[in-house]
């Protein structure tokens, strides 16, 4: 077939590879896959999908069997917060272009399927690439991450068809966290150097003599650089260790709360101690109880918040965000009719607060983080006990 600008040869041994590069959401990319994978009839067809992505794009009604307080409770709100905004983006996108979000892997699925050809799914579990990545950063820069994301609504309102042919330069997650990329070198690491090993060795590796490879066109360059090293798959599917220094700090700091109230009682003074609890109590409870108020939680939750915040933050072990998540989650227990709205609330602000799903989550970062900042601010607050 006639040379294209995304299509390209590349070989390992004994193997052809065909590596087509794609814009997820243009319909001149599902045309090509369609036309290069019945003009080279190959033995494997490779996509850029894990199991769990590849089951999304099968099954429609996969957001009906979400258990979410199984969620809260294994502590993946963040993750499945990100996750969702992440699918809003691209759908919004889609939307705009008329085309189905991830269209040009299901073409490449079917297509592959009517020539004969083994389907081969060649990117990392979803769930490994964004857990890996919340292991290795910090509790704020999760928060500033989960904040990129949601200042990205605005910017999909704005794009044209045209605006297309540069985004295929570009990966989906790589376009919108552009701005992170100087100050947060291990977001990109994780979502998109790491999968661009993953995805070099799992094409090398598939099965047949000739293989068409349908990727993001922005993991091109990075599948060409690795391409003739060996990578060690296992180390990129493992998640790292928790890091030392801020499992310390988790108990450093309300040990060190508890000890800076004993010496106010000790030497400043029975008021001076009671002030310094209250101070505790009150900037914990009124900044979670603000969080919960932010992300329009029942009025129970709030309460709860209010009332979880100081003590949890105290504790390591729990956080006043899963209290209230759990709270809201009984409060206003999602019901069928959420599920089935989920993915079209997800495309909107409003959508995300209306909800009961994604406003649960909501409900569980901004009580955190209200949480955080109220640590912060009692802090001084106890300090000028000693003034």
């Amino acid at each position: 077939m006639t040379e294209h600008q995304n299509i390209h040869h590349l070989s390992y041994e004994d193997k052809e590879v065909i590596l087509v590069g794609t814009a997820h959401v243009s319909k001149e990319s599902v045309e090509l896959v369609d036309t290069v994978i019945k003009s080279e009839k190959p033995d494997t067809v490779c996509v850029e999908l894990c199991q769990s992505r590849y089951q999304t794009i099968l099954q429609k009604d996969r957001w009906e069997n979400m258990d979410i307080m199984k969620v809260i409770k294994e502590k993946k709100a963040f993750l499945l917060l990100s996750n969702l905004i992440l699918v809003s983006f691209q759908k919004r996108i889609a939307e705009k272009l008329e085309v189905e979000p991830g269209q040009e892997m299901l073409t490449a699925i079917e297509t592959g399927k009517a020539v004969g050809a083994e389907i081969h799914l060649a990117d990392r579990e979803v769930r490994t690439t964004l857990s890996r990545t919340w292991r290795l950063i910090g509790f704020w820069t999760r928060i500033r991450l989960l904040a990129e994301l949601l200042f990205s609504f605005g910017s999909a309102t704005d794009i044209e068809k045209e605006d297309i042919e540069k985004m295929k330069q570009q990966d989906i997650l790589e376009s919108l966290l552009a701005e992170l990329e100087k100050s947060l070198p291990t977001v990109r690491q994780t979502l998109i150097d790491e999968r661009d090993q993953y995805l070099a060795q799992k094409i090398r590796t598939a099965p047949g003599k000739k293989i068409v490879a349908v990727v993001g066109a922005g993991h091109v360059p990075g599948i060409q650089q690795y391409w003739e090293q060996d990578i060690d798959l296992e180390k990129l599917e493992t998640l790292p260790p928790k890091g030392k220094v801020t499992s310390i700090i988790k108990w450093v700091i309300p040990v060190g709360i508890i000890l800076f109230v004993v010496m106010g009682f000790s030497f400043a003074g029975s008021a001076a101690g009671t002030n310094m609890i209250l101070s505790w109590i009150i900037a914990n409870s009124v900044l979670a109880g603000l969080g919960a108020v932010l992300a329009l939680a029942h009025p129970i939750t709030i309460f709860s918040a209010m009332a979880a915040a100081p003590l949890t933050s105290l504790n390591p072990m729990i956080a006043a965000g899963w209290v209230s998540g759990l709270v809201e989650a009984f409060a206003r227990k999602p019901l069928v009719k959420d599920f089935q709205a989920l993915a079209d609330d997800i495309l909107t602000v409003k959508g995300f607060w209306k909800n009961k799903i994604t406003r649960i989550l909501l409900v569980v970062l901004f009580t955190n983080l209200g949480s955080a900042l109220g640590t912060f601010v009692a802090i001084p607050l106890m300090v000028r006990v000693f003034g």
